[in-house]
């Protein structure tokens, strides 16, 4: 081939060979933020995945996570991430259903889900029933779910909701602030924090999940039987 054809031929493959190239680098910079979702929707961005755990929750292969429940990491709870030891949580108050001030001091003694929610985001309203099946399943002397709206207008919407919904099972606790959220660096909504009996975060899952599951089930009854 001539030199002059050479150069045409490059001429005309340069701007595909362009738009490949900023295709890739787009892929690449998407990657960096992207949501990740399982099989119901399960999600966190891979910003968010911590404790040494890799983007599916699982820890990497040859360490077993201190808490005990890495190897719990999968199915439903495939984005369930478990602390490397427990961790220290603020001082958390929130009301209840009749407006008095409770804190997570008056679960102490027992596993806790707690559930960062709101009437406003779609993936909290569709995981709700799933939350109140799973407190009438485990709920007693060992866990408790503690679900709390973070609705501003206070008790009557998310009152409302579980009314119109029928839930059978869970309370109604609701901080009006709207504050737990940054206190407890929950960045997307819903968010499930899983809490052992001395009142320490041991592992999260932020994204809708599906918490009636097997997989989930068998996390909970795992966290109830680890000792602190």
């Amino acid at each position: 081939m001539s030199k002059t054809k050479q150069d045409s031929a490059a001429k005309k493959s340069s701007p595909l060979t362009a738009l490949i190239v900023m295709g890739v680098a787009a892929l690449a910079g998407f990657g960096a933020v992207y949501v990740k979702y399982g099989p119901q929707g399960n999600g966190t961005s891979g910003s968010e995945v911590k404790d040494g755990a890799t983007r599916t929750g699982k820890a990497p292969a040859g360490r077993r996570n201190a808490t005990g429940l890495a190897a719990f990491s999968r199915g439903q709870m495939t984005t369930f991430v478990a602390k490397d030891a427990p961790v220290d949580l603020p001082a958390l108050k929130f009301q209840d259903g009749a407006g008095g001030t409770r804190t997570l001091a008056d679960w102490r003694g027992k596993v806790v889900l707690l559930n960062l929610w709101a009437t406003w985001c779609a993936p909290c309203r569709k995981e709700m029933p799933t939350l109140d099946r799973l407190e009438g399943m485990l709920g007693g002397d060992d866990f408790a779910l503690v679900a709390i709206s973070i609705d501003k207008g206070g008790l009557d919407l998310p009152r409302s909701f579980l009314e119109k919904i029928k839930v059978k099972h869970l309370k109604l606790f609701n901080d009006p602030t709207a504050k737990l959220g940054l206190t407890l660096k929950a960045y997307g909504m819903p968010t499930t924090l899983l809490i052992n009996r001395d009142g320490k975060e041991i592992g999260r899952l932020v994204g809708p999940a599906e918490w009636d599951s097997e997989d989930a089930v068998a996390l909970i009854r795992a966290a109830i039987d680890e000792k602190s």
